[in-house]
Parts: C-alpha cells; sequence; structure tokens
C-alpha cells in the first residue's frame, strides 16, 4: 500500500471538533487524556484592529491516518466527517504538488 500524509489547510477549519469525535469512534478511544487528533485554539486576540480565532487540528502519536480505511479505498475518519472538508489524505509523492495548489495556511502530518 502506498504511504500517504494528512494535508491539513487550516485556514478553512471552523473549530466543530468533528474530526476529534469521528477519530474517537473509529479507533474506539476511551479515555479523555488520549487523542487521535486534537483541535488547538488560538484566541480571540484582536490583530489589526480584527478579533482572530484560529483552530489547528493537531494528529498525534495515535493517528496511523486510518491505514485499514485507506487499504478499503475509504478516507481517513477526520477527513471523512470533516464539516469544512479542511483534511485529504494524499499519497506521499503528491504531497508537493498539492501543497502547492492548496496555497498557504497547509500543513503535513505523515504517521
Amino acid at each position: 500500500m502506498k504511504k500517504h500524509a494528512l494535508l491539513i489547510d487550516y485556514k478553512y477549519c471552523t473549530g466543530c471538533h468533528s474530526c476529534e469525535v469521528a477519530c474517537r469512534q473509529e479507533k474506539g478511544i476511551e479515555s479523555q487524556d488520549e487523542w487521535g487528533i486534537k483541535l488547538a485554539e488560538f484566541g480571540p486576540e484582536r490583530l489589526g484592529g480584527e478579533w482572530y480565532w484560529n483552530y489547528v487540528p493537531v494528529p498525534s502519536t495515535l493517528c496511523d491516518l486510518c491505514a485499514s480505511r485507506l487499504e478499503e479505498g475509504l478516507k481517513p475518519a477526520c477527513a471523512h466527517h470533516c464539516l469544512a472538508k479542511c483534511m485529504e489524505a494524499v499519497p506521499l509523492e503528491d504531497v508537493p504538488a498539492r501543497m502547492a495548489e492548496l496555497g498557504d495556511g497547509v500543513t503535513c502530518f505523515v504517521p
């Protein structure tokens, strides 16, 4: 199977936490102290007269990018349930081109 990376275009994340919930259900994570992906929240803060509140989904070491789902041709649970559609699993060799297409604000996670 090809190795994949998770691209997160955080400028579109709305902070809904659906990635966290989907991951917990998919992986059966019951402990409140463990996360497969955790939403980091920054703000609110006032910059240049505007109020900002940013959200950044951060995968943890428990994340294997839902390898079993990828093998079946499905998206990882977090990307499948992301309401903003700001996450996608991309084959590793396609990462540079896809990041260039998406522009600024994209992070890459390789489990």
